[in-house]
Formats: C-alpha cells, structure tokens, sequence
C-alpha cells in the first residue's frame, strides 16, 4: 500500500482499463472509505449503486456524454446524494464529492485507477438516470466512478503553482 502523500499525487483520472474483475471486497473496502468521509452535520447524504455487468455498464455509458471510461471498466458505481438526508438544500453536492475523493484515493492506494464523471448538474442526464434506474424522487444521481486496472500507467505531472495562493489577501 502506497503512503498517504504519492497516493493523492499519482491518482489520475484513468480511461482504459485492462480486462480484469475488480474483488468485491476491493469494492466494498472503497465503499467503505466513501462512508468515512466527512458531511455536514455528519448526515452522510449519500447512496451507491455499484454496476458490474458489462452490458449494464455499456448502456450507463450511452447514456452519459463523457463516459468513455465506461468502454472497459470492470465496475461503474453511481454516487446519489439524498436530498432528505443533507443538512441544508445543495449540501449533498458537496458531501458526494468528498465521499467520491475518499474512494478515489482509496481505489489507488489498492492499486486500483478510476474515472470521476459528473452527472449533476446536467438536469436532463440527471433525469435519465433517475427514470432508467427507478430512483426515489429525493435521491439525486450526481456521479458515475469508472473503476479497474489501468491499462498504461501515467506519470506524475508537474502541478504545483505557488502563483495560486494567497496569503491574507488576493
């Protein structure tokens, strides 16, 4: 398992992956780490839908305009936020995409890669989904995370820039 700092570092957003299954208890852990993250007033606004079908998985990628990742991925999870469960309305926004970076790093500390789509805030593709998949009207669709071993390893690009910060004041 890699160290916290490299894990965040050479976490990239991974397109093509080789066909191997991903361990459901892989899955489960990334989940898992998905649950720990932080929410306002802890209600945890989130729910997962895991796809490991590939037909399945084929059809989320038609549906979706940027989901290419989708071509090869062994497993697709759809993160829903709640809105019932969020502290405030546009809460389970922001407590998805924490959720979705704890996954995402934990996907690459187990030698994992991973693709983040958005669904929200596209209304219509967020339609789609709720009617294919038959979602309660207080569950959102908000992301797709393609999930697999990448087929080519990509190396760490240069990032940071001093230029962004302030201290202060702008």
């Amino acid at each position: 398992m890699e160290n916290t700092i490299d894990t965040i570092y050479d976490r990239r957003s991974v397109r093509k992956y080789i066909d191997k299954e991903v361990n459901p208890d892989i899955v489960d852990e990334i989940l898992r780490a998905g649950m720990f993250a932080p929410s306002g007033c802890n209600k945890q606004p989130w729910h997962f839908v895991v796809f490991n079908e590939k037909d399945l998985i084929q059809e989320i990628k038609a549906m979706h305009p940027y989901a290419s990742a989708l071509s090869t991925a062994p497993v697709c999870i759809m993160v829903c936020g709640d809105t019932e469960k969020e502290m405030a309305p546009g809460f389970y926004q922001v407590d998805c995409s924490a959720a979705i970076e704890n996954m995402l790093l934990c996907a690459k500390a187990l030698g994992l890669d991973t693709c983040w789509m958005g669904i929200y805030p596209w209304e219509e593709t967020m339609a789609d989904f709720t009617k294919r998949f038959e979602l309660p009207q207080h569950i959102k669709p908000f992301a797709l995370i393609s999930l697999g071993y990448a087929e080519n390893k990509t190396p760490r690009p240069k990032r940071y820039d001093s230029s962004r910060i302030h201290y202060n004041k702008w």
